[in-house]
């Protein structure tokens, strides 16, 4: 089922539900909404606002923006982003120790700076790499314990683009890291684009570089 929606000015991401009919009467089930607002020129929505206590999970390319677009744009709600972790572990290690010593240090920090966050049923905004599924299975189940939605917020780039972009932070991905990626990542266009979700997302917006760049705020309703 296509589920594609074009929004209003202020998007509000929802759940919209339809009915199945059987044997035992009717019965709501959630259908994920999939709100598309690239190739607006610039004119797209200023807002997005999701529900209080929903797990938002910004996604897309190496350079992209998503760490740009968090940090503009999730000003005053708890965000989890693995850079963060990284520069700080960045800060504090010799000068001489090259990353890839430290790195499984660094994930486990992060992972664990998120596990705390949901388990507080915390309203968060989640930097996602797009290759790990099983973290977006995990988030998952953390908004339905809580009783909220998993939200995807999906950066569609170039990789052109997106090159640039981690040459303009001085900071890239080998050849091969970034194949993976944009296997990972336009899997999740194609399939977002046919109203399909990772399992247990209950909506996504898809954004091109121009709709990233009029976005200010990512926030969550009543906080």
């Amino acid at each position: 089922m296509r589920t594609l929606q074009q929004p209003s000015a202020c998007a509000t991401t929802g759940v919209r539900t339809e009915t199945v009919v059987g044997a035992v009467g009717a019965v709501p089930v959630p259908v994920p909404v999939v709100r598309d607002l690239r190739e607006r020129a610039g004119h797209g929505p200023r807002r997005l606002m999701f529900a209080r206590g929903d797990v938002v999970v910004v996604s897309g390319l190496p350079g992209s923006g998503k760490s740009t677009l968090m940090g503009r744009a999730a000003t005053g709600v708890r965000t989890i982003d693995s850079q963060d972790v990284r520069e700080r572990w960045d800060a504090r290690a010799p000068r001489l120790v090259p990353y890839a010593l430290y790195r499984p240090l660094v994930r486990l920090a992060h992972y664990a700076g998120l596990y705390r966050v949901l388990r507080s049923g915390e309203s968060v905004v989640v930097h996602d790499c797009g290759t790990q599924a099983w973290v977006r299975r995990w988030l998952a189940r953390e908004a339905r314990r809580r009783g909220r939605g998993l939200r995807l917020v999906l950066l569609d780039v170039s990789p052109e683009v997106a090159r640039d972009g981690q040459r303009e932070r001085g900071r890239g991905v080998s050849g091969y890291a970034f194949a993976r990626h944009r296997r990972a990542v336009g899997a999740l266009v194609r399939d977002a684009e046919e109203g399909r979700l990772p399992a247990g997302c209950a909506s996504a917006v898809l954004l091109d570089r121009d709709a990233a760049g009029v976005l200010r705020e990512i926030g969550f309703e009543g906080e």
